[in-house]
């Protein structure tokens, strides 16, 4: 008996690898057809017969009701995605990378939205229950465990084969750029702020006790903030810190969530592709759009030297490289920076040394449509 709902995926790493399987084992979704680049003679440990396995855009878009995009490059997704949109096919993405850089044009050509089960998505939906409750948020968090802006290749190979992922997602975890990534899309998405270039990134034993830091700075400054906190001991998961009316406070006293006036409310885990399907269904009900990355976004992932570089140099891949890291920076007053995920095969120009933003005038960039995407972004603002 036939599936009801062809699923169409992007992508062929970690997580398409998941999904695959999730939906081997679903009643109603079924994957009509994985796209790749690769020889789809050499794609291993898919749920999938070799049959649905394609380089071929159009075959994607012909057998699929719904896509789901989980490559991790803005460039190749942005030219995928615009045929799939054109053609009325929703999309759900895991990608924040594609969403900080083009996701705010490719959603004016179709309906595209983030998922559930990665850290931005996990916020949007605990955001629709903190609300629900009458609470007021102030920080939208992300719970980190380790940091380090400069890793060596050996050391994250190590990670990586341990881990099971792949070179440039260890390293993008590492040194910072994936957070900085979810946290832009979060600050876009919900229509809050970020505190300064980089975010604040409160170092704490407990989340909470950052979770709480957080909230202070932010409501003395009278901002609803995206941010996170470094606590190594702490879950996996994502928080939103909020304060509610003062006659609730006995009440919350009881219910275990303190004293306050802010509380921390807590989705302690985040199951990337097993939470994916939920999303899926979501839209396949009209139910619309969980998070994306806005209309007129106010907030970027700046390409930010981590060495001295040097005219002539060739920056294969921004995130997950070991040249460069991102951070979250307001695009106002940068306007010129370069977005980390459009850093693919970039041939710098000038010197740049460590620590400074990577600007437009200091590289040379191929053409891409994602480029495209990205100034008429900046110009619509």
């Amino acid at each position: 008996m036939g599936k009801e709902s062809r699923v169409g995926i992007i992508g062929t790493g970690f997580i398409a690898r998941g999904l695959s399987y999730s939906l081997q084992s679903d009643e109603s979704l079924g994957v009509s057809r994985i796209l790749t680049r690769r020889n789809y003679e050499e794609v291993r440990d898919m749920a999938v017969e070799k049959r649905q396995i394609t380089n071929s855009i159009q075959e994607l878009v012909d057998t699929s009701d719904i896509v789901v995009e989980c490559s991790g490059d803005p460039i190749h997704a942005t030219d995928a995605l615009i045929k799939v949109l054109e053609a009325g096919i929703p999309v759900v993405t895991m990608d924040s990378e594609l969403q900080v850089t083009t996701g705010s044009w490719l959603q004016k050509r179709g309906l595209l939205t983030e998922a559930e089960g990665d850290q931005p998505g996990s916020l949007a939906a605990l955001q629709k229950d903190v609300l629900g409750m009458g609470f007021e948020p102030i920080v939208y968090g992300n719970i980190k465990g380790f940091l380090n802006h400069t890793p060596t290749v050996d050391e994250m190979r190590y990670w990586g084969n341990r881990s099971g992922i792949s070179l440039d997602q260890v390293t993008s975890f590492t040194d910072g750029t994936k957070i900085q990534i979810e946290q832009t899309l979060v600050a876009n998405g919900l229509g809050v702020n970020i505190v300064r270039r980089g975010m604040l990134g409160v170092e704490c034993n407990d989340y909470r006790d950052g979770a709480i830091e957080l909230a202070k700075k932010a409501d003395s400054m009278g901002l609803r903030i995206s941010d996170y906190v470094l606590s190594p001991k702490s879950p996996a998961g994502v928080f939103i810190a909020a304060k509610h009316d003062r006659e609730q406070s006995p009440f919350l006293r009881y219910y275990k969530l303190g004293d306050g006036p802010y509380y921390v409310l807590t989705r302690p885990f985040h199951l990337c592709h097993l939470e994916i399907t939920k999303t899926i269904r979501q839209v396949l009900q009209g139910e619309g759009v969980l998070l994306n990355n806005g209309d007129n976004p106010q907030v970027s992932v700046a390409t930010i030297a981590k060495r001295r570089l040097v005219p002539g140099e060739l920056l294969k891949r921004g995130v997950g490289g070991f040249s460069v890291r991102g951070e979250a920076i307001n695009i106002s007053g940068n306007e010129t920076h370069v977005p980390i995920g459009l850093v693919f095969d970039v041939v710098m120009k000038r010197y740049v040394e460590p620590g400074q933003i990577i600007t437009f005038d200091d590289i040379e960039i191929p053409e891409s449509k994602a480029l495209v995407a990205w100034q008429e972004t900046i110009r619509q603002r």
